[in-house]
C-alpha cells in the first residue's frame, strides 16, 4: 500500500491505471485458494486408519499399565502380599485349617475364585493381616491353583484395615453366614475394577471346582 502512487499526483491517468493494475493483480492472486492434493486419497485414508489403530492400542496399553501399577504400588496390597505369600502353596493353607468352598460368580460378571476358608478365624472378631479368613485361588491349565487374593471377614463393624473400609453384607446371604463386613485384597492378580473390589472381571467360575 505504501508504494502505490496516489491518483491526485500527475500524470493522473497513468498513475491511476498503474495503481488499478497492481491492486487487480494482487486481488486476483489472493482470490485463488490453494488446491487440495487429490492424487493420493487412498493413501490418506490408510494413514488415518493406521493412526486410529495405533491410538487404540496405545490406550489399551496405558490402561493395562495403570491397573498393574495400581496393584503394585498399593501399600496395603504390598503388606498383604508380604504377610501371606506362604499361601502360594495351597498345601500350606490346608495345613493351617483352610478348606475350599464353591466358587462365587458376580451377577454382572466376573468372579472371586475358589475360597479356602478358615472357620476358626470366622468365629472370632479379630482382623489379622497375616491370618485372613479366606484365601482365594484360580486354577491354571495344568490343574494347579494360583493364589490371587485374600479376604478379611468380621461380624463387627464398621471395620477397616490400614484405612480401607470393609463392605457390609447382610443376611441371609449365599454363604450361610450372619451379617458381616468384608474386604478383598487382590494382592497377586490385578483387578481392573480395583484392588479392593469384590469381583474380578478377569476371573471365571466356568471351569472351577472347589474340590481341586
Amino acid at each position: 500500500m505504501n508504494d502505490a502512487v496516489r491518483c491526485s499526483d500527475p500524470p493522473r491517468d497513468q498513475t491511476c491505471t498503474t495503481a488499478i493494475t497492481i491492486v487487480t493483480r494482487d486481488a486476483s492472486a489472493a482470490a485463488i485458494p490453494p488446491q487440495p492434493d487429490l492424487a493420493r486419497p487412498k493413501e490418506s485414508l490408510m494413514t488415518i486408519s493406521a493412526s486410529i489403530r495405533a491410538l487404540a492400542l496405545a490406550s489399551l496399553f496405558v490402561a493395562g499399565t495403570a491397573a498393574a501399577a495400581q496393584a503394585a504400588s498399593n501399600p496395603l496390597a504390598d503388606s498383604v502380599r508380604a504377610a501371606n505369600d506362604r499361601f502360594k502353596d495351597v498345601s500350606v493353607a490346608v495345613a493351617e485349617g483352610y478348606a475350599p468352598i464353591p466358587c462365587a460368580s458376580g451377577i454382572a460378571g466376573g468372579a472371586m475364585g475358589i475360597h479356602y476358608v478358615n472357620k476358626s478365624y470366622l468365629g472370632d472378631d479379630a482382623i489379622d493381616l497375616a491370618r485372613p479368613e479366606a484365601v482365594m485361588y484360580e486354577p491354571t491349565a495344568d490343574g494347579k491353583l494360583t493364589l490371587i487374593a485374600v479376604e478379611y471377614i468380621t461380624p463387627k463393624g464398621p471395620a477397616e484395615l490400614q484405612g480401607h473400609l470393609f463392605s457390609f453384607t447382610g443376611a441371609p446371604n449365599r454363604y450361610g453366614l450372619g451379617p458381616f463386613y468384608e474386604l478383598h485384597v487382590w494382592a497377586w492378580k490385578v483387578n481392573p475394577t480395583g484392588t479392593f473390589a469384590d469381583m474380578n472381571p478377569d476371573v471365571s467360575c466356568d471351569t472351577m471346582s472347589a474340590g481341586k
